[in-house]
């Protein structure tokens, strides 16, 4: 009877290790077939898609940066994520702090608010909001002032920062939960306010499931291609990351630069790898520790 629970667990063990190992596959293959092609020269493109590159030719990524503006875009994707993070975390924290901790009469009304927002999906309203701009910006060309809601990479983090509250909210709220109220009560006592108390006792204590809402909120941003396609619609205009790679994409494929467009790629992808290895610790951590604490 041990030898075949023996055998038995010894073939789970080696099915998941296979099933893992054929994940990775899947994934690190074509990320590092884009890295290599990234740096083959044009005409290495005509042979087999496997052969390794002759060569480091970084010209297509100086190419990319300057020429396709990516560079441009990249610096407009950096200040369009900064922005919708910080005011997401300026209106989610102290929200899902109040909604988890304290009880009052709107409480339960305005978690359900929050929680329906859970199951709309933003594709499926960008339409209304496109019009809701173009209205705004006809109301203030009709009263002599330029149109500050289109073609604006400022307004499009506050998009970007008000459809995500309701998921930050409902992640944050989860933890604040489980948080022991006795570190509350000693900050009280001490004559900490509720603001002090938030800020230097709660959210240090946060930390592992704040990181984890950022992650995920960057990868969301960064990665965003719908709205910022419509509501950044100038041809001539800014553009974010992924519009401009798309645009680069469909350029590169009409003249055969390939080099360059998977230079592009590489662009988008290379920041998002870089913030996931630092802060891969932290994430673990964060999705972890909630259900953990009681």
């Amino acid at each position: 009877m041990k030898k075949k629970r023996d055998s038995s667990e010894i073939l789970f063990k080696v099915f998941v290790y296979v099933a893992l190992i054929t994940l990775a596959i899947t994934i690190v293959v074509p990320v590092a077939w884009v890295f290599m092609a990234s740096i083959k020269q044009n005409s290495e493109f005509y042979g087999s898609p496997w052969t390794l590159p002759q060569g480091f030719y970084f010209q297509n990524f100086v190419d990319a940066w300057g020429k396709a503006r990516m560079g441009e875009y990249m610096l407009n994707s950096v200040i369009t994520t900064a922005l919708a993070l910080g005011l997401l975390l300026v209106v989610a924290l102290p929200a899902a702090y109040v909604l988890s901790r304290f009880k009052f009469k709107s409480r339960k009304f305005i978690n359900i608010l929050f929680m329906g927002g859970l199951f709309i999906n933003v594709n499926y309203i960008v339409v209304p909001i496109f019009l809701m701009f173009v209205d705004g910006d006809k109301l203030l060309k009709s009263l002599g002032l330029s149109g500050i809601f289109l073609n604006n990479i400022f307004v499009l983090a506050v998009v970007y920062a008000a459809t995500a509250l309701p998921f930050t909210i409902y992640l944050l709220s989860g933890y604040f939960a489980t948080l022991p109220k006795a570190y509350e009560e000693a900050a009280y006592i001490d004559g900490a306010g509720y603001g002090k108390t938030m800020i230097k006792v709660i959210f240090p204590m946060a930390k592992p499931s704040i990181i984890t809402v950022i992650l995920f909120n960057f990868l969301s941003f960064w990665n965003e291609y719908i709205i910022a396609m419509t509501l950044l619609a100038d041809p001539k205009g800014g553009k974010t990351l992924p519009v401009g790679l798309m645009n680069l994409m469909k350029a590169q494929n009409a003249a055969a630069q390939y080099g360059q467009m998977y230079a592009g790629l590489v662009l988008v992808m290379l920041p998002t790898l870089i913030l996931y290895i630092c802060v891969q610790k932290k994430l673990t951590q964060g999705m972890t520790l909630g259900g953990l604490k009681g």
